[in-house]
This record gives structure tokens, sequence and C-alpha cells, in this order.
């Protein structure tokens, strides 16, 4: 049974990670709204992808959470959500971010 478990774990992984990455530091805003009120925190890119990317932000959000990220280098803003949180270090937590539309110029690079 743990076979089976563990291979069906790696398939979710593929398929989240299924597209082309490119590291890449981009800096960017997570925006949110909490209690009325709109929230910030800095973050920058590890990895970045048409669908999304791996990233470190200050400020830890759970699995699901519904997040603005505003690309800090073009002023482009989408709409995303928190799809992996990793290990909080020295500079924040590690997270997967899924873009709800393709990134386009989003991060300012060609794929």
């Amino acid at each position: 049974m743990a076979k089976i478990e563990q291979s069906a774990e790696e398939s979710k992984r593929k398929h989240i990670r299924g597209t082309g990455r490119v590291n890449s530091r981009v800096a960017f805003t997570v925006e949110w709204q909490e209690g009325g009120k709109i929230l910030q925190a800095a973050g920058y890119t590890v990895d970045v992808s048409v669908r999304g990317c791996m990233a470190v932000v200050n400020q830890g959000f759970p699995v699901g959470q519904r997040v603005r990220v505003v690309n800090s280098v073009n002023g482009n803003s989408v709409e995303a959500t928190v799809i992996w949180r990793g290990h909080e270090g020295r500079n924040g937590w590690e997270m997967g971010l899924e873009l709800d539309r393709g990134a386009g110029d989003f991060w300012g690079l060609e794929f």
C-alpha cells in the first residue's frame, strides 16, 4: 500500500511541476485581505514558470490561500493560490504559487 500512495504522490508532484522552469530571482510583493484590510509581504522567486513559481516569502500562508502577486520589477500583478509550503528559513517561508492565468509577460521573461 505504501508504494501505491508514494507513487500517486510522485505523480501529483510531477503534474504540479509539469512545465519548464527557469532559475530566476524576481522580487515581488504578496497582497491578501484580512479583517477588511489589504496586507502585504515581500518575497522573491527561486525559479519561475508559465504557471507559477517557487519562492521565499517573509510571511507564511496556508496551502489554498488566495493572494495577489505584484512583480516589483515591472509592476504586473496576478491572482495566485499557494499550492505548497515548505520550511521557514532565515529569509522567510518556501512556497509554491500557482498563477490564475498563464504568466504571459508577468515575469518579464520568455519561456
